[in-house]
């Protein structure tokens, strides 16, 4: 859960909060990774994060969207993985011709 304090209409907010209690536990413990990952503070962490996985969903539509994109390639892309809050869907198009309409 997201707090924001000290906030104005159209304003940055002066503080953030996140609570951590109640089943959140796990965003304590994934802001202290991010801040190991990129060796700085917290806040910094966040941020950081924040800015990564946007330009790894963008990046990862860019190769998902490739028309030379091989099938083999395809089945060990990120579209079968599972991030939290993420999923990928990679359709393939197939034709099928009869035998003697070639």
């Amino acid at each position: 859960m997201l707090l924001v304090t000290n906030m104005a209409h159209n304003e940055t907010p002066g503080s953030v909060r996140i609570h951590t209690a109640q089943g959140n536990e796990w965003c304590y413990n994934a802001i202290e990774k991010a801040a190991r990952f990129y060796d700085c503070n917290r806040s910094n962490a966040i941020a950081f994060a924040c800015e990564a996985v946007n330009r790894l969903v963008r990046a990862t539509r860019a190769v998902l969207e490739r028309d030379n994109l091989t099938r083999s390639c395809a089945r060990r892309s990120p579209s079968r993985s599972r991030l939290k809050g993420m999923t990928f869907d990679l359709e393939t198009p197939v034709t099928v011709t009869p035998k003697g309409d070639e």
